[in-house]
């Protein structure tokens, strides 16, 4: 692409017709787009600041545009974007619900988002109340008995849990080395106990979908910590046996380490306590319709039976004796696992989401989320092969195998295809255990009509594919996106992570960069 001549962009690039300029492209020299306000503070050079061989031999290249151009930029960027709040999300796993806008509204209240972390308790008596009642909601909702509000996110919900089991067995001085996942685990299950410190030992999956319990009791001994289990698993199924296999673990003394990504299916219904399980940990930005946002920030509540209360992270919001609010620390507490206390406005939009729905509201939430993806299953049967044919909870896993061996179509194809026909794809080739898997999460927020033209879009692609010289048509989508289809095994083997306009692209190569932006 050439540069744009005068920094000139088209508005084009919002219909998908043209490649948006980067801002090097746009920029003209001496075009600003704001300036720094005139202070009394003297002015000193730099060179009698730093050490000279920390300054830049020439100055720093940057763009230079005007505060017009800055803003269509980004606009312009913004609306190629998809959100929960253009469209259905059926990312499988993902649990891409709306957001109510109450939450939001609530999180920007002064009265909430004005409080400074480091405030001292007498001044923000209100914080420490909700925070005490976003606890115990949760313990009542996984049917724990105190929790830590501090995992800014899954991932560090994990990492806080499989610590917790850590210093558990330490307190029992024993030192075991292994945590079991099943074959179907969420990627970042492996990743965590590896993190941790732990070696990952691995058990397969039945012909229905669930632990292979025989197997599971073959590597349990004195070695193992634990076992982190998703319960509806990633196949969208919920565990038959999950009983069973909580009691051989903890005949083990091993503890259950449940995954709460898929919670939204069982919420009010069943708990994980219930179950066996000994630490839960919660993502709040999938069950309780936090922003997922571009990686942050989060929220991953780790919530634990009693006998493991004493190991929490500190300091935790408490209601002391005197009737006030304040902050208390464990006895036994692993240290923080955040700066502060957590990503406060986040568990603020959880906290306005549980009182809004209340405990009947939950158990709908779960009701209408199986409804969804059964109701949907059902539809695609026709199209697509159901690998494990039984009732689903929050998600179907179909597999798009037949219609490869069919037609060439892969489940890549027929994501892209989804986008042109106006829907954001679900999760492809995941669970790794399922060839060719579409992975669909459909959530409760979606209205009937909704998931039907979902249904009716994926069984237009399918038959599409199937008729004489058509299968040609997915295979080039998608072609009315803003970005066509990319080379994404180059991109994943030849990562260009930087955009360098003076070499013409990040590798200096000119394409490569190109590709990296489509």
């Amino acid at each position: 692409m050439t540069a744009s001549p005068g920094g000139r962009a088209l508005s084009a690039p919002l219909a998908g017709r043209e490649s948006e300029p980067t801002l090097f492209e746009l920029s003209v020299p001496g075009r600003q787009a704001s300036s720094f306000r005139t202070t009394s503070l003297p002015e000193w050079p730099a060179e009698d600041l730093v050490p000279g061989e920390w300054l830049p031999e020439a100055p720093v290249e940057l763009p230079e545009v005007s505060e017009r151009d800055l803003v269509a930029h980004f606009t312009r960027l913004s609306h190629r974007q998809y959100s929960v709040d253009l469209g259905a999300y059926p990312l499988g796993s993902c649990t891409m619900k709306y957001n109510p806008k109450l939450c939001d509204e609530a999180a920007g209240m002064a009265a909430f988002a004005g409080v400074h972390p480091a405030a001292p308790p007498a001044l923000a008596q209100g914080w420490l109340e909700l925070l005490v009642e976003l606890e115990e909601m949760l313990c009542a909702v996984t049917g724990m008995s105190a929790a830590t509000l501090q995992p800014a996110a899954g991932a560090a919900g994990e990492l806080t849990g499989l610590l917790l089991m850590r210093a558990w067995h330490d307190a029992h001085h024993e030192a075991r080395r292994r945590v079991i996942i099943p074959d179907a685990a969420h990627g970042t299950n492996p990743a965590s106990v590896t993190i941790s410190g732990y070696e990952v030992t691995t058990v397969g999956t039945t012909e229905r979908g669930d632990v292979d319990l025989s197997e599971l009791r073959s590597v349990l001994d004195t070695d193992v910590a634990g076992m982190m289990l998703t319960n509806p698993n990633t196949l969208g199924l919920f565990e038959e046996n999950i009983i069973a296999v909580t009691d051989a673990v903890h005949e083990a003394g091993a503890l259950m380490y449940y995954d709460g990504a898929n919670l939204n299916a069982i919420l009010g219904v069943v708990r994980p306590g219930d179950m066996g399980f000994d630490i839960v940990h919660l993502n709040l930005h999938k069950t309780f319709a936090t922003p997922h946002g571009g990686g942050g920030p989060g929220a991953g509540p780790v919530a634990v039976r009693t006998e493991l209360s004493p190991f929490l992270p500190g300091p935790r919001p408490s209601l002391l004796d005197d009737g006030s609010y304040g902050w208390t620390s464990p006895p036994r507490s692993i240290g923080r696992v955040h700066s502060w206390h957590g990503n406060a406005l986040v568990l603020l939009r959880a906290w306005t989401y549980l009182r809004l729905h209340g405990p009947e509201g939950l158990r709908r939430v779960a009701e209408v989320a199986v409804l969804n993806a059964n109701w949907l299953k059902e539809q695609l049967r026709a199209s697509y092969d159901v690998p494990y044919d039984r009732p689903v909870m929050h998600e179907c896993v179909v597999s798009a195998s037949s219609l490869e061996r069919d037609t060439g179509l892969r489940a890549l194809d027929v994501a892209k295809r989804l986008l042109e026909l106006g829907f954001h794809a679900p999760t492809i080739y995941f669970p790794h255990i399922v060839h060719e898997a579409l992975m669909i999460e459909p959530t409760e927020t979606e209205s009937p009509q909704t998931v039907a033209a979902l249904a009716d879009a994926l069984a237009e692609i399918a038959a599409e594919a199937r008729t004489a010289g058509r299968a040609d048509a997915a295979r080039a989508a998608p072609r009315t996106t803003p970005v066509g289809r990319l080379d994404e095994a180059r991109a994943a083997r030849n990562l260009v992570a930087t955009y360098d306009q003076r070499a013409g692209g990040g590798d200096g190569g000119g394409d490569g960069a190109h590709d990296s932006r489509g």
